[in-house]
Formats: C-alpha cells, structure tokens, sequence
C-alpha cells in the first residue's frame, strides 16, 4: 500500500507540472523516475519509452502506466494513470464548461485558440521529422504517408498506413545485433498479460459490432473514443484527425467547438489525450457534461492500460530482438506523415483565413521554436491575439 500511495503521489505532482507535450513529459519522468527516486535505471527506462513508441496510445501516459506496474503492479500503474491524468481532464472539463452557452462564431480569443494549434502541430512536426523521418528512405515514407492520409481521409487507411510502414521497415532498415540486456522485473505473469491483450482486441472488434445493432450514442461514443485511443500512434497530436472525424461530421459538435478544445489543451498540463474529457463534456445530445467527460475519459485511455499491461511481461523477449527497431523506423517515420497531414487539415483548414491569421500563427510558431515560451504562456498571448484580430477586421 505503501508503493500504491507513493506512486499516486508522484505522479500526480507530474501531471500538475508536466508542460510542454510527450517529449517533455519523458524528460520529467526521467528527471522524477530515474534520477531522483532510482525506480529504474537509465536501461531499462530507454526501453520503456521505445516499447511505448512502437504501441499505439499515448506514449509518455504509457510509459507512466509501465513505471507504475513495475513499482507497484496493476493498482500501482492505475494509480500511476490516475495522477497524471487527472489534473488536465478535470482542468479541460471546466474550460468546457465555461464554454456552455456562448456563442462561438465571433469569439476572438476562440480563433487564438485555433490559430494556436497550427503553431503547437507545426512545432511537433518539425521536431519528429528531424529525428525520425531523417534520409531519403525514412523520408519518402513520411511524404508518401502524408500524400495518403490526406488524399484518402479514413481511419483504416492510416493503420494500413502504419503497418505498410512498419512491414518497409523490418524489410530495409537493417539494425546490429542486439546488446546483452539486464531482465526487467515485472510483476504480471504472462497468462495475465495475454488476459490483457485478449480484452484488448475483443474491445475493439466488439464495439463497432455491438454500435451497429444497439443505436445507443453513449455506446457510439465509448467505441469512438476507444479506437482512437487503440489505433494512433504518435500520441496526441496524431490522434486529432482521428477524432475530428468521429466527433464533427457526426453533429457531436462543431469544428470551432472541437479546436477551441485542442486550443486550451496547450494550456494545461499531462497528457494531450485528456482532450477527450473536453469531447465528452459538450458532446450532444446526451452523454455529455461529466458522465460524457468520464465515458471520453476512460474509452481513449482504456486501450492503453490494456495494452502496457499485456505486453509487458513479454518486454524482455521482444527487446533483445533488433528487427523490432527496424520495424519501429518504418513506423515512425510514417507517425510523421500522418503529422503533417493533420497540419493541414483539420488544424491549417479551420484557422487560417486571413493574412492577419497567418501572421499570428508565425508569431506563436517562434515563441515556441525560437524562445523556447512554455505552451500555456503562448496560448495566453496568442488567444489574446485573436481578439486583436476581431477588432481589426
């Protein structure tokens, strides 16, 4: 009990103080983890994170759920959930409740919020294609996975997209023998971790079946939410297309409403995934407010603890394996296309419509990259912006 309390603590400071994205949330957990407590060695929390890059889900939030597991075992890696998660879901559900009843349309600050998702998705871009869609090869599979996405906006297209990717990668991208690795003690069996992986896939086959005889949107939307969670890879900004698609075309919401969102997540700290409580708040007609919050919540979640769980006890095999790297360099490379596609459209699309716009979004692109502003200062200077925008034109 006491391992459970100590993890709950230690996240949840973590999830009230990890600004900046999952890239940034990996350096905190290494800083917090690593360093300071010596829960796990410099190794085996390298491992983590690539287990975590190469799952679907949310990577920075899974690497804490593994953490958690092998601290202080499944309660441990809830708890571990638990505390990072919840300070921005409940932040994103009352900004979404502030939101109730205005009017959207002409709100300058709202078209900050918007214009501010350009500069936060470019800014992710730039930095995931400079890593891991470097050389010709890694490079033609980000554009050509772009091209895809956009031409072809559906949802299986980009898991064929990332599984093609994955398959070029084994195939070409020769990796050296793998080093001796020290075991990491985990403390799921491996019958539990295939318990795990089975609830995974059955969620995500039975869902859409069960959607199409009960016409129930409560159940509609727990099958939205989990798929988006169980097939993006990339973490929250690749997510977002996903989402879109489910939740505008749909009636579920307006676009402004749906950006207006992704706007204030910047703002706020721990995973960009706690978006969805936002989704889940004003999605209409019912659930929404609190009980759409919790069900957004733990749908897009739901695969990731599934899948950490069950794959964990499986975690040694797999890493001592150096085609599982060259896999996971096809993979990444396709996340970034994927990217850059989501650049476009929904987030260029819905946001850029003027010069001033334009310009404002350079702004906010350079606060970011070139001063290195923390995310919610420049959510705060850009929204402000937008309503300079409503007042000159």
């Amino acid at each position: 009990m006491k391992r459970i309390l100590e993890v709950l603590k230690v996240s949840t400071r973590l999830g009230l103080t990890s600004f900046g994205g999952p890239i940034a949330h990996l350096g905190y957990f290494h800083e917090d983890y690593v360093k300071r407590r010596k829960w796990l060695d410099e190794k085996n929390y390298v491992d983590l994170v690539a287990l975590c890059q190469f799952l679907p889900g949310p990577a920075s939030s899974q690497v804490g759920i593994a953490i958690g597991i092998q601290r202080a075992g499944l309660i441990g890696g809830l708890m571990a959930w638990l505390g990072f998660t919840l300070p921005s879901a409940i932040a994103l559900m009352l900004f979404a409740w502030l939101l109730h009843g205005l009017n959207l349309q002409h709100a300058g600050w709202l078209h900050g919020l918007m214009i501010v998702a350009v500069a936060v998705v470019a800014q992710a871009v730039w930095g995931m294609a400079s890593k891991l869609a470097t050389g010709k090869m890694r490079g033609s599979i980000a554009i050509i996975s772009a091209v895809a996405t956009l031409l072809v906006p559906i949802s299986v297209v980009q898991v064929l997209i990332i599984i093609i990717s994955g398959l070029i990668g084994w195939i070409i991208f020769k990796q050296n023998t793998a080093q001796e690795i020290e075991p990491m003690q985990i403390p799921i069996s491996k019958k539990t971790g295939i318990t795990f992986l089975i609830l995974f896939f059955a969620f995500l086959i039975v869902l859409p079946l069960l959607r199409l005889v009960i016409h129930n949107q409560g159940l509609a939307m727990f099958d939205s939410f989990y798929r988006a969670g169980a097939l993006v890879f990339g973490g929250g900004h690749v997510v977002l297309p996903l989402l879109q698609q489910d939740v505008v075309p749909t009636g579920w919401m307006t676009n402004a409403q749906f950006l207006a969102g992704y706007g204030a997540a910047q703002a706020v700290p721990g995973p960009l995934f706690t978006f969805s409580s936002y989704l889940g708040f004003v999605l209409k007609p019912y659930p929404n407010g609190i009980i759409g919050s919790i069900l957004a919540l733990i749908a897009i979640f739901l695969p990731a603890f599934f899948l950490v769980a069950g794959t964990l006890p499986f975690w040694n095999i797999l890493r001592s394996r150096p085609r599982f790297q060259s896999a996971l360099s096809g993979i990444n490379a396709a996340v970034v296309g994927i990217l850059i596609a989501a650049l476009y459209n929904p987030v260029w699309t819905s946001a850029i419509k003027t010069p001033y716009d334009f310009c404002l979004a350079i702004i906010a692109f350079a606060l970011l990259m070139i001063w290195k502003l923390p995310p919610w200062i420049v959510v705060i200077v850009t929204a402000f912006g937008g309503i300079v925008i409503s007042v000159l034109t």
